[in-house]
């Protein structure tokens, strides 16, 4: 007969009613609404926004949601922020802690293409699943703050935005907004004050025309190239699988598409683009004053990608008999005598002016690829390159290949003439398209040369170890590097790179520049669920901004969600909108405010990409019923502007750049979400609108959640937890099998392609939701990788339930604690507790802080009788992490809600330790340790160190040389 389980036992079934409870509770009384100091929900009489309270906005970065809704990966982040921003409550601070949802994107359409369901049912949906998981668990988000990026008041203000930066233009010349940290000049200012500038002359109009004297259309397009966000005919990553063109960033390593891992081709298409490298400067430097993850910071200045060297012009006659000048950009300006031949990319525009009808004399047979003609030759290379992808192209340890273009140019330095090749590892998106090549310095252009029997000439002196048959890359003295006006032969690096740019100016054949890997940002997508973009086009196809009344623009319902695809390969496809096909929407008459009365205009087909509403999304849960600005400018100020406080890492004496104060999410956002938002954020601050020049302070990368995978003899995942485990008797390791088949286990990510999602649903109906929290907290540090081991979910079980006991009597369900004193050991342990469990949760170590309460907690377990005073404290502690049953067992206690109560404060007279262990050392070696008083002197301490029997024994009469004591914990001893 099994043991009857007591009617008050903490068990999954009382947890979920006790859980169930307080969450109601919580929403009825809007118990985790924070305070605003403006804006549409003001109340300047809140005290938590009295003086000194503090205020803390604390984030995850928002999901999409899926219709399968989360596996117990999703929360690990959503459980580490719900026990700080509650945590940070009791402290009497105000936190803003919220939660929305990043809505627009590829799955609900793709869904939508398959099924004919809107996207909108399909994401609403999911975004409902995640709600109610959400508060499952327990998070502690303002319901009242949150919204998703489709929502219309969201949309306008996104379009909203958007119009701002298309109206503004980046002044290099121009200083800083007060009061901001930048150190260099440039900003971004309204697109009017350029038009005043060109109006009154202050700046010359390109191509030297009066500004008066240029039509609206001409004004538009010298406008145009100066917006931040423009239309651009540009190379751009077509994918015919998707029907889109995708941003560089949306393109895998492998030159595939991060949605589908489908082939990405580079076409000239004409594109919505924003001038993101106006900013890379800023945005490079400004990581500095960011607390955020070193390899974060790193991952975004590698792809920004700034190089400081030398642009530098090589003459190069062109086919109509004059000449060119075919620009490289080289951080190695001190090997330019050792230029002996030159690379421009297969798309470089100067190519069709300098390729001649015939070859020249000196082509040798292996540069022509066996064809008759330099323009038949560069042609099939072209088709050829248009078929790669970047990172094909540039494959190290592939065979080069490349066609000579029959073109010659000179060396600036030499005055030697060296061929000009087409070839794929130079690409057109970085630099200028062309390379000068120097082979003794370069292992790829060594590799050409090789190839293509072009000479070497050595620029700087090899080591004496270094094989002849390999270039050399390090760095050593200037060799054959002179001519009759300069001479670099003997020097450094740096002070050849010196001169030589010196020259290079003097003489106009070259200039210092500094250039950049970052491209600008690809804004265009032919999709459509995504947010319209708020502008027309007039008769003249001039872009103007749809009028604020008219905001948000929506989408049109339409017969076909889909993009018009095409074969995966094929690259001479062309994009086609789902939008196009909405005639009556894309083809209108409107008002556009300059005096002309309704005029037909064309709506823009594209629509953008998702990241336009994570851009900016933080911003909107700070004033979400806003319907003047996206955001009051007193309370961004409040919540995420500047404050007098040092960043940690920063350099000494770095402005704060504002922010919200917690930011965590998955590192793979590294590059994509954060630059983009980094960049708006920018914009909006050079324009006025923001206070804060970063939109996040602090950055924490939470770690993944691994769980057993299990393969049957083809390799297939099968179910896990289909999967019986069977122990070896003689202590050898485990076997599996599935249905009774011999199965392999291995770790792997949580999917349902893998078979081994398990869900929160699931274990909060096993466990419940606090010991769900607990459990996925006690696995290790928040940014460590972490298998899932549901049998393990057990033992934060038992702490909750021991908890429970020392409280609830089982049988009775009587609260059994007393009003005794503790004794003097008990005060100390829980003194120190109380310390330690505070700090851990101010520094997220919450797996830490777990580990100490349920030390406390098992030592209350062992006492007779369970003293109030001691277990009151423990439940305050306790309560971020298991935020329901620390609730429920503080009411019990007699007390209110625990939300807001004071985190209690440990009497500094109970830190200090009566007694430590004291190591004694000889040769090195511990021989013996002493408990003694913690304020012991050095000379007491070596006194009992050297009276001790066991240190005597191993002394065995050996004179003493020297005694080195640490009081109160070391003694070394040296004979």
């Amino acid at each position: 007969m099994s043991e009857r389980t007591p009617q008050h036992r903490y068990t999954a079934e009382l947890a979920g009613r006790i859980e169930g409870r307080w969450q109601d509770r919580w929403e009825r009384e809007d118990t985790f609404a924070s305070a605003n100091p403006a804006g549409p929900w003001a109340t300047p009489e809140d005290p938590r926004l009295a003086e000194g309270r503090g205020h803390r906005v604390v984030m995850d970065m928002f999901p999409y949601p899926s219709g399968a809704g989360m596996h117990v990966g999703h929360p690990l982040g959503y459980v580490a922020t719900d026990v700080h921003a509650r945590f940070l409550r009791t402290t009497g601070a105000n936190v803003l802690y919220a939660m929305g949802f990043d809505a627009f994107g590829l799955p609900a359409e793709h869904y939508a293409v398959q099924t004919g369901q809107h996207p909108r049912v399909t994401t609403e949906e999911a975004m409902s699943t995640y709600r109610r998981q959400m508060r499952m668990i327990g998070l502690s988000h303002e319901p009242r703050r949150t919204f998703a990026t489709i929502d219309p008041g969201y949309v306008r203000w996104t379009q909203w935005i958007f119009q701002q930066i298309h109206d503004a233009w980046y002044d290099p010349e121009a200083d800083p907004r007060p009061g901001s940290g930048q150190s260099a000049p440039g900003r971004a200012r309204p697109i009017r004050e350029l038009v005043e500038q060109f109006a009154d002359g202050r700046r010359e109009v390109p191509g030297g025309r009066p500004w008066g004297e240029l039509s609206p259309a001409e004004q538009a397009r010298v406008l145009d190239g100066y917006r931040l966000a423009y239309v651009s005919a540009a190379p751009v990553n077509w994918c015919p699988g998707l029907g889109t063109v995708l941003a560089n960033e949306e393109v895998t390593a492998d030159g595939r598409s991060e949605r589908g891992d489908l082939p990405v081709f580079k076409r000239n298409l004409s594109q919505w683009m924003m001038r993101i490298t106006a900013y890379a400067d800023r945005l490079t430097d400004d990581l500095d004053r960011l607390d955020w993850p070193e390899r974060v910071r790193l991952m975004q200045r590698n792809w920004i990608g700034r190089s400081t060297g030398a642009q530098v012009a090589f003459p190069v006659p062109t086919t109509t008999g004059g000449e060119a000048s075919l620009e490289v950009f080289t951080t190695r300006p001190d090997t330019l005598f050792g230029a002996t031949f030159m690379v421009v990319a297969p798309e470089h525009p100067l190519v069709a002016q300098i390729v001649p009808e015939a070859w020249p004399a000196g082509t040798q047979d292996a540069w022509t690829a066996g064809a008759s003609t330099p323009r038949e030759a560069v042609t099939a290379y072209q088709r050829q390159a248009a078929a790669k992808s970047d990172v094909e192209r540039q494959t190290e340890g592939k065979a080069k290949s490349g066609v000579f273009s029959g073109a010659w140019a000179t060396n600036p330095v030499t005055g030697a003439p060296v061929p000009v090749f087409v070839a794929d590892y130079v690409l057109m998106g970085y630099g200028t398209g062309a390379i000068m090549a120097v082979p003794g310095q370069d292992e790829r252009d060594w590799d050409f040369a090789r190839a293509f029997d072009l000479p070497v000439v050595r620029t700087v002196q090899p080591t004496p170890d270094h094989p002849e048959d390999q270039a050399f890359t390090g760095e050593g003295p200037a060799i054959n590097s002179a001519n009759d006006e300069i001479s670099l032969d003997g020097l450094g690096v740096e002070d050849a790179k010196e001169r030589i740019i010196a020259w290079l100016e003097q003489t106009g054949r070259g200039r210092a520049t500094v250039t950049y890997r970052l491209r600008d940002w690809l804004f265009s997508r032919q999709r459509y669920w995504g947010e319209p973009f708020p502008l027309v086009w007039d008769e003249d196809g001039v872009a103007h901004a749809v009028p604020d009344d008219q905001l948000p623009v929506t989408l049109p319902d339409v017969p076909d969600y889909a993009p018009r695809t095409f074969e995966a390969d094929d690259a001479d496809s062309e994009p086609e909108a789902p939008l196009a096909r909405a005639t009556d929407w894309v083809h209108t008459t409107m008002d556009l405010g300059d005096g002309r009365g309704p005029v037909p205009v064309r709506r823009e087909t594209n629509t953008m990409p998702n990241w336009a509403g994570s851009c900016w999304y933080y911003l909107r849960y700070l004033d979400p019923e806003n319907t003047a600005a996206p955001v009051d400018p007193e309370v961004e100020g409040y919540w995420i502007g500047p404050r007098e406080q040092t960043v940690p890492g920063a350099p000494e004496g770095a402005v704060d750049p504002g922010g919200v104060d917690l930011y965590v999410g998955g590192v793979e956002h590294a590059v994509l979400h954060l630059l983009y938002a980094r960049f708006w954020h920018k914009v909006l601050f050079d324009l006025g609108h923001v206070s804060s020049e970063e939109p996040f302070r602090r950055l924490i990368n939470q770690g993944m959640i691994e769980a057993y995978v299990y393969r049957d003899d083809r390799g297939f995942p099968v179910p896990a937890a289909e999967v019986e485990e069977h122990t070896s008797s003689d202590g050898g390791p485990s076997t599996f099998t599935w249905h009774g088949q011999p199965v392999t286990q291995e770790y792997g990510k949580m999917g349902k392609s893998l078979k081994n999602v398990v869900t929160p649903d699931e274990m909060v109906e096993q466990f419940g939701a606090d010991t769900f929290r607990v459990y996925e907290m006690s696995m290790g540090p928040l940014e460590q990788y972490r298998p899932w081991e549901t049998r393990a979910v057990v033992g934060s079980q038992r702490f909750l339930q021991r908890l429970w006991r020392n409280v609830v009597d089982e049988d009775t369900g009587e609260v059994t604690v007393t009003e005794e004193a503790l004794s003097p050991a008990l005060a100390k342990a829980l003194h120190r507790t109380i310390d330690a469990v505070g700090s851990d949760y101010a520094a997220l170590r919450t797996n830490t802080a777990i580990a100490r309460m349920i030390e406390l907690n098992n030592l209350l377990t062992k006492l007779d009788t369970v003293p109030r005073a001691a277990v009151e404290p423990l439940v305050q502690m306790v309560a971020p992490v298991a935020p329901h049953l620390a609730a429920e067992l503080w009411e019990r206690l007699g007390h209110e809600d625990l939300t807001y109560a004071p985190f209690p404060q440990a009497d500094p007279a109970l830190l200090v330790e009566d007694s430590v262990t004291a190591v004694v050392q000889v040769k090195g070696k511990v021989r013996d340790r002493l408990d003694v008083a913690a304020d012991i002197s050095e000379a007491d301490l070596e006194a009992l160190a050297l009276g001790s029997e066991k240190v005597q024994r191993f002394l065995d009469g050996a004179p003493v040389r020297k005694v080195v004591v640490r009081a109160p914990s070391l003694v070394n001893i040296v004979v």
